[in-house]
């Protein structure tokens, strides 16, 4: 039986190898997941975020791997059980020369701007702290937008506090930060938005299995040393357990 998974390219969540191939925290996942409930051949489809959904719900392909859940999202595909719990953060150039750590902070500063990637909450997040939408640049892929920030063009590009802590390691943080939001809060606990596969909603068999296999798999110790991998700890991985639940 094959399942095709559309990833996009997302350090430490999913990007492709020299070589080809796929790889990454989602990706593992995925993989570790489909196997154990019988799937045989696995292709992964590269793509770009703003054609995951779309392309799911067409039929293009079988699932997506994890994104933030929202209720427009719920509208078009269904998801997964959450794997996964991350906040928001912002890179920046080193020093942070403009001080931002926040939505807030950003729209608060006279000449700040800020880059997304198309179709991601982190639009709407922007906007709804007094963004306006001639300081937000809109860019495709991610490697874009981190060149962004490198130039100058842009002051911070805002995706999950995980993601930018991976890549600033990775370039290196003589040249760049990750700036971690704080999150939401309600009756004194943190709300961390979730992430979680996508299925077409026609495509019920695949979910059920999924979630039934997630359910057993997620938060066991084969599953947490996987994702350490690539970054992700108890911080990331326990508040999706405990919101599936």
């Amino acid at each position: 039986m094959k399942v095709t998974i559309a990833y996009i390219e997302e350090p430490p969540f999913g990007w492709t190898e020299a070589n080809g191939t796929a790889t990454g925290a989602d990706i593992e996942l995925a993989d570790a997941v489909l196997r154990a409930i019988g799937i045989t051949w696995i292709e992964h489809r590269l793509t770009t975020f703003s054609e995951l959904l779309p392309g799911v719900e067409a039929g293009r392909w079988d699932m997506n791997v994890p994104l933030f859940v929202t209720p427009e999202r719920s509208n078009m595909v269904a998801f997964s059980v959450p794997v996964w719990g991350i906040g928001d953060g912002f890179l920046v150039r080193s020093g942070n020369p403009k001080a931002l750590d926040s939505y807030l902070s950003l729209s608060k500063h006279p000449d700040a701007r800020i880059g997304i990637i198309a179709g991601q909450v982190q639009h709407d997040s922007a906007r709804a702290a007094g963004v306006s939408e001639d300081r937000i640049t809109v860019f495709e892929q991610q490697a874009d937008a981190i060149a962004a920030v490198l130039s100058g063009v842009i002051d911070a590009y805002a995706s999950t506090a995980l993601g930018n802590r991976i890549v600033a390691k990775q370039i290196g943080n003589s040249m760049l930060e990750a700036v971690e939001h704080e999150p939401e809060t309600s009756d004194e606990r943190p709300m961390l938005p979730f992430g979680a596969f996508s299925f077409n909603k026609r495509n019920s068999d695949l979910l059920d299995a999924v979630n039934v296999q997630l359910g057993s798999y997620l938060g066991s110790p084969d599953h947490r040393a996987r994702m350490a991998r690539y970054g992700l700890t108890q911080k990331e991985i326990d508040p999706a357990l405990t919101a599936s639940r």
